[in-house]
């Protein structure tokens, strides 16, 4: 604005940009700051409005004089940035300074030209010798158009324009920025605020790209360059356009609108990602719901398990029965409902797939055990109550026969044909109650498939002993019958214990000479009775206890003889395999069937199988088989053996190779002969599989045995070979993930032992250099999996591969390993309790690292602390060593002198030195501990310092966050 340089737009002959100043009566007393900040700007738009970075600059001095166009041409000297080709000078055109210009610049020539190539001119006509008059402005006598008021609001507005692009990229970047790293809560009605909200700020955004868009393409119109006709028939009226602008402002329009296409298709698809968020959570609130009332209908129905209880009691069971079954298909529909959501999730191809198709099964699951439990429980309960009209058809049996024999009264039968009637009564009455005097308490329980409570047996034995008291006195009193009917001889009657039912209905039962000896017999008979109840119920006490420790030996050997008989199994199924596969691939009969190449892969295929057969039939098989009545010798049984099955790491990690040679010659005859001699209904895939399916079934049998021994004799050393079986299953698993390791150079095993491996989020960053913004709608963080040695951490990817066997063995890339020497963690980032921070040679890279859970990350925790630790332990006592050494180095003379001179003196003085020497041992370690302290204490207050967040150099170094025992036990250095 203070018109000390413009740059019209003009270029010389030689293609140079034209940079004009114009006359400026202060231009002297312009600092030389300003004229550089102006030539900087004039410059850089030249450069961003073409390739060629030439420039021509006409000094513009005719009514200025010799001395104030040296002090410009100083300035320019001095202050101009780029690639002057030639400078311009109008000189003063009156007669006396143009005198003092020729004279003073004749002298200081040579001094102007090692600086700048300086041309004088006398005139504008001069001018056109080197520029066109097309590219001069009319002051200069040319015809460019140019107005420097306009020229300054455009470029304003050109600018304004760019940093308000600049500024809606950064609200993009941290707006999703903001959506890829903020948590979501976990209640539906927060989340849904949540996503309305977002979908406000995003149409707010997308109003002010519009509004952005809008304004570029004003200006764009404003900059338009017009058409070559319209620039000949108007050249002296319009001004002319740079076309360097217009494709500035084009470009920036052509930027926003990429930039409006990422924002959308990243909306896009954090709006569908949020959305099935949503609809996850609503379907998993459902199915939540539906489990809680499936699993309350199932304690209901087993509450009705109860088999005591009288007719009564059964029958409102029944009715209990009847009406959750009635809820349950309301239930069943919801269940219905919702699988069928959760198949149109699916089929939308929802991110949760897998779970939700495995809600979906768990829902079929606890339908159908619905389902069974009620149809089973109503097929009990029927039963039940089958057994229970039967019961009650007995009772009404026996009380049918006690009325009969007590209205069976002598005098009645004095003649024949009343004694056969009665006969014929009381055969009548024992055909009737034969099968219910025949029932057996097993046979019922067999014939009607339910588990009889005490109380029913307890009936049922009590009707069936009167039914047979009853039936052995009729018999007698068939007998007394057919005298009477035979030889007329008074039969005698015979008396049976009063029921209740016959006291209640007044029938006489008892004669008046019998009577009271007849009630003597029925009180006694009543004392055995309950004595005898009494002897049951107690015997029934004592032996509860006694059943329960037999039913866990029962159960603790028939698992012991699972792992017995399942091992023989195994034993000889890799005998078969390795005689009928392995031995004929060396028969020469069968090379015929054999493809050549095969020939030589024997060892891959079987690999170390027949190591594994020979430990087993030798010496394993033999060991169990020891434990048959000793079942606290399986323990140790494992445990003398556990280096033993290391071989099994061997054969898991040779798997991989073994499966692509059986995929690659499957089909060849040789595999079908050999399976068809063995009469094998599964191939030798299947067989190929069983060392690894065993190694797995240990520990589920050795967990089975442990359940039911507890309080045994040896359950500690079984607990110990549980444990060694899962740590063997482990490092087999590490292993197998170790030799997917592609790309490493140099040897995995000098890493030390394989402490953990997982997969985890991660992001990168440099503490102390500038952090790299990210690219937009890159929003997610790198997928990587870790391995942690006892020397290193080493960073992999793990390659999606295709095919099959891909997922059970997975192919990981190598991407960078650290040292653990040179690691240190911080175990809390801010914002995500799932975080920690991995960083490295002294912080210049930073790893933030997202575990899958908490439980995780505290693992991994523990464990990367423990190994820093234990390097520190290591350094100090090796410096410790070191300096020990030197100390006895530099006491060596004095040593040596002093046993010269005391070599005789012995004895208590031998052991004062030795005291001594230990003490000044002790002494001169302290001031190394104390040097190893400070040394750090340093370290640290220099790296808090450099922080600028307080809470963060608190956490700086991996022992800032020792726990309060650990403190006590091992001081900080």
């Amino acid at each position: 604005m203070q018109d000390i340089a413009f740059l019209s737009g003009g270029r010389g002959k030689d293609n140079a940009w034209i940079i004009t100043f114009p006359e400026n009566c202060n231009f002297r007393c312009i600092p030389e700051e300003v004229i550089a900040k102006v030539l900087t700007y004039l410059t850089s738009i030249a450069r961003q409005n073409g390739s060629d970075s030439r420039f021509t600059i006409i000094l513009d001095r005719r009514l200025d004089t010799w001395s104030s166009l040296k002090i410009s041409l100083q300035k320019i000297s001095v202050s101009f940035p780029g690639n002057l080709h030639l400078v311009l000078v109008l000189r003063p055109s009156s007669f006396l300074q143009r005198t003092f210009t020729d004279i003073g610049f004749r002298f200081s020539q040579e001094d102007f030209m090692l600086k700048l190539p300086v041309v004088m001119l006398s005139s504008v006509s001069d001018l056109l010798t080197y520029i066109d008059d097309k590219q001069l402005t009319p002051e200069l006598g040319g015809t460019l158009q140019y107005s420097n008021s306009e020229w300054i609001i455009f470029r304003n507005a050109i600018e304004n324009f760019a940093l308000t692009v600049k500024e809606m990229a950064q609200m993009l970047q941290s707006f999703g920025t903001e959506l890829a790293e903020t948590e979501l809560p976990d209640d539906i009605p927060s989340i849904e605020e949540i996503l309305a909200l977002r979908a406000e700020r995003y149409h707010m955004l997308k109003d002010d790209i519009t509004a952005v868009t809008k304004e570029g393409r004003i200006l764009l119109t404003s900059l338009e360059v017009p058409s070559i006709e319209d620039v000949v028939s108007s050249r002296l009226e319009r001004r002319p356009q740079i076309n360097g602008d217009w494709q500035t402002v084009n470009k920036l329009l052509t930027q926003v609108h990429d930039m409006e296409i990422a924002f959308d298709g990243f909306w896009e698809k954090h709006q569908l990602k949020m959305e099935q968020y949503l609809q996850l959570w609503k379907f998993e609130r459902d199915f939540q719901e539906l489990v809680s009332e499936v699993e309350l209908l199932l304690n209901q129905q087993a509450e009705l398990a109860d088999v005591t209880g009288n007719l009564g009691q059964v029958k409102q069971k029944i009715k209990k029965l009847e009406n959750l079954d009635e809820n349950s298909q309301d239930l069943l529909a919801k269940a219905r409902f919702v699988i069928l959501h959760g198949h149109r999730l699916a089929s939308n191809h929802h991110y949760a797939l897998d779970l939700i198709c495995q809600r979906c099964n768990e829902l079929r699951y606890l339908s159908d055990i619905l389902v069974n439990e009620i149809k089973a429980k109503r097929i009990q309960l029927s039963r039940i109550f089958k057994m229970h009209k039967l019961l009650q058809q007995a009772r009404q049996c026996c009380d049918e026969g006690e009325c009969l024999l007590a209205n069976q009264e002598v005098e009645k039968f004095q003649s024949k044909e009343d004694a056969q009637k009665a006969l014929q009564d009381i055969e009548n009455f024992l055909e009737m109650a034969l099968p219910f005097i025949n029932y057996d308490p097993d046979t019922l329980q067999y014939e009607f498939d339910v588990i009889l409570s005490p109380e029913l047996k307890v009936q049922m034995q009590t009707v069936q002993l009167k039914l047979e008291n009853i039936q052995s006195i009729f018999e007698n009193q068939q007998a007394g019958f057919r005298n009477l009917t035979d030889k007329r001889v008074k039969p005698i009657q015979f008396v049976v214990p009063a029921s209740d039912s016959l006291i209640r209905s007044g029938v006489p039962f008892l004669s008046p000479k019998h009577g009271k000896k007849s009630w003597r017999q029925n009180q006694s008979n009543l004392k055995i009775e309950v004595v005898h109840d009494c002897r049951e119920q107690r015997n029934s006490g004592q032996s509860s206890s006694l059943d329960n420790d037999n039913s866990l030996d029962i159960l603790q050997n028939h698992v012991l003889n699972e792992l017995i008989q399942t091992e023989r199994v195994y034993v000889h199924e890799l005998f078969t395999v390795l005689l009928g596969y392995r031995a004929e691939m060396d028969n020469p009969e069968m090379f015929d069937l054999m493809p050549p190449l095969l020939r030589n892969k024997k060892d891959v295929l079987f690999g170390n199988m027949a190591e594994i057969y020979e430990f087993h039939n030798d010496i394993f098989l033999s060991s169990l088989e020891n434990c048959v009545d000793a079942p606290e010798r399986v323990g140790p049984c494992f445990l003398e053996r556990k280096d033993d099955f290391q071989m099994y790491a061997k054969y898991c990690q040779n798997k991989p190779r073994s499966e692509a040679i059986w995929k690659k010659y499957s089909e060849c005859a040789f595999f079908q002969e050999c399976q068809r001699k063995l009469k094998h209904r599964l191939g030798l895939d299947s067989y190929l599989l069983k060392p690894v399916q065993r190694i797995t079934k240990y520990q589920l049998l050795l967990k089975e045995l442990l359940k039911y021994s507890n309080g045994c004799q040896g359950i500690e050393q079984l607990k110990e070979a549980l444990d060694t079986m899962l740590d063997l299953l482990k490092s087999v698993n590490d292993s197998m993930h170790q030799i997917a390791i592609n790309g490493y150079i140099g040897n995995l095993n000098e890493l030390g032992k394989m402490v953990m491996q997982g997969g985890f989020c991660v992001w990168t960053g440099h503490k102390k250099g500038a952090t790299k913004m990210k690219d937009f709608a890159r929003f997610k963080p790198m997928q990587r999996h870790l391995f942690l040695y006892e020397k290193a951490i080493v960073f992999c990817k793990r390659r999606v591969e295709s095919g099959e066997g891909s997922d059970r063995y997975p192919s990981y890339s190598f991407k960078h390993c650290l040292k653990m020497d040179e690691v240190g963690i911080t175990e809390y980032v801010k914002g995500d309790n799932r975080k920690f921070e991995i960083w490295y040679a002294g912080k210049e890279e930073v790893y933030i690292v997202q575990a899958p859970n908490v439980d995780v990350k505290m693992t991994w925790l523990k464990e990367i602390r423990s190994i820093l630790l234990k390097q520190q332990e290591l350094m100090t006592v090796k410096k410790r060593k070191q300096h020990n050494q030197l100390t006895q180095q530099d006491q060596l003379p004095t040593q040596q002198i002093d046993a010269r001179q005391h070599g005789s003196f012995m004895g208590a003085e031998e052991t004062e030195s030795e005291h001594s020497s230990t003490v000044v041992d002790v002494r001169e370690t302290v001031p190394l501990v104390q040097a190893e302290a400070n040394t750090v204490w340093t370290q640290m207050s220099s790296r808090a310092e450099i922080s600028e967040d307080p809470e963060e150099w608190s956490s700086n170094y991996f022992y800032s966050s020792y726990d309060d025992n650990e403190e006590e036990e091992r001081p900080l250095m």
